[in-house]
């Protein structure tokens, strides 16, 4: 069988079932799934023709679907969320709200929303075949031919979360459900493991607190194994979150020795679907990523100078994300984010394949100057990395004795060296496709650097 992380919708869909009288007939034949699924027969498939095998076949897909969508378990009897659908069985709107509440944030249905969002800021045409496409370099598995997106589409429209074919989305709509807005939802995905980890361990305390910073960090590593640096807790967690909005620090008065902040959730983190809302975003392979990609080089470099590191940080990863992208290279991995270091630098891994296979570094520089260390640095990783192209991108100059080096590289080795300035960034950011003549610019370095003497 086809592994998929959407569930499997086949007749399950508003357009085969009415969910309200789905749930009846659920509560009128606990755990016996037989008598269930002949009753579903009955109700829905009978009218529509066909012989008895196919109708009964139609019959155990809506089955299928109701457990894959959590409503029953395999024996027919109602889970946990079919019980609350049950009660607001009379009440559709409700009903619809609550059944999307728990796709949206239960079955990936988050990422589909926030990949058509993706494909729209982006001016893509959407076709299913392009959006199947999206969602696997997401990380998310669906089989191909299957209508388990479109299942989840028509739920999601009976919630008027969703209202054309093409995934066009009321994004009022999505916060009323979630109760968060997209740009909160790229704040929470932006977050670090730890950041996240600390956020729910803190909003899952029923009292408001304030505790000592250090006991909910000891919670937070108990219940998600989360590892923290206690030197750096208020660098790398506290001020980001505080900053966020979402904690309260204060510096405990009087006494001897040093002891630690007091923190306490705001009522911005103590919204119900927070923390369910975080565990969405934690299933996602790049969901930290996500926000990056749609940034205009405008607003990154704006950002590049902003007072707040943190910020800085972020703005840096976006910048390597903007040119990878305007290439079409493909993110592997980050080596070192911008935030760990004060906003000063950032290194990736993307990679590419077209006509040869080549993996990129990339080192992004906000500081005035690159000097001859910080391409050092790259080429010696190049060995254990098997890179075949560095690129150092910096928003202020590549300093003279660091171009010498990347001179006598190129001329020493098979590594390509690409150096990219404020100058160029510039020009970028009046016209993207100016990438192509810096690439263009510096292959030609590259060739004349590379001249064969035959």
């Amino acid at each position: 069988m086809t592994i998929s992380d959407i569930p499997f919708g086949a007749q399950f869909s508003p357009n085969q079932i009415d969910l309200s009288r789905l749930l009846s007939l659920c509560e009128e034949h606990p755990g016996n799934r037989k008598e269930l699924e002949a009753a579903i027969q009955r109700e829905f498939f009978s009218a529509k023709g066909g012989d008895a095998y196919n109708q009964a076949k139609l019959a155990n897909n809506a089955a299928l679907g109701m457990i894959a969508y959590g409503i029953i378990d395999r024996k027919g009897n109602l889970t946990d969320l079919g019980k609350e659908l049950l009660l607001l069985k009379d009440n559709t709107s409700q009903l619809y709200k609550r059944f999307a509440q728990h796709i949206l944030l239960k079955l990936r249905g988050l990422d589909l929303v926030q990949t058509a969002q993706d494909m729209q800021t982006r001016g893509e045409r959407f076709d299913l075949i392009k959006f199947r496409h999206w969602l696997e370099e997401r990380g998310i598995r669906v089989p191909r031919g299957a209508v388990h997106m479109s299942s989840m589409r028509l739920w999601l429209e009976k919630a008027e979360l969703i209202t054309s074919t093409d995934w066009q989305i009321d994004y009022s709509r999505l916060e009323s459900l979630i109760g968060v807005g997209t740009t909160e939802i790229d704040t929470l995905a932006m977050l670090s493991p730890g950041q996240k980890a600390y956020l729910k361990t803190i909003s899952n305390i029923p009292t408001k607190g304030p505790y000592p910073a250090n006991e909910i960090e000891k919670l937070a590593t108990q219940l998600y194994g989360v590892k923290y640096n206690e030197k750096m807790l208020p660098k790398q967690i506290l001020y980001p979150l505080q900053y966020a909005g979402y904690i309260e620090i204060t510096k405990p008065t009087g006494g001897r020795g040093a002891k630690p902040f007091l923190v306490k959730p705001t009522e911005k983190l103590k919204k119900e679907l927070i923390a369910p809302l975080l565990e969405a975003l934690e299933k996602q392979a790049t969901s930290d990523l996500r926000p990056l990609l749609r940034k205009p080089l405008g607003d990154i470099l704006k950002d590049l100078t902003h007072k707040n590191k943190y910020i800085k940080g972020l703005a840096l990863e976006a910048l390597a994300f903007y040119l990878m992208r305007l290439i079409d290279l493909t993110y592997i991995a980050t080596r070192l984010r911008g935030q760990a270091t004060g906003g000063a630098e950032v290194d990736l891994i993307f990679e590419g394949t077209r006509f040869i296979f080549s993996r990129w570094q990339i080192q992004c520089k906000n500081t005035p100057t690159v000097h001859l260390d910080d391409v050092a640095k790259e080429v010696g990783l190049t060995h254990q990395l098997k890179s075949n192209v560095i690129m150092v991108v910096s928003t202020g100059s590549i300093g003279e004795e660091a171009r010498k080096f990347a001179h006598h590289v190129m001329n020493t080795t098979n590594l390509d060296i690409i150096l990219v300035d404020r100058t160029d960034l510039e020009k970028i950011k009046q016209n993207p496709i100016h990438i192509s003549v810096v690439l263009d610019r510096e292959a030609k370095r590259a060739m004349q650097i590379k001249k064969l003497e035959l």
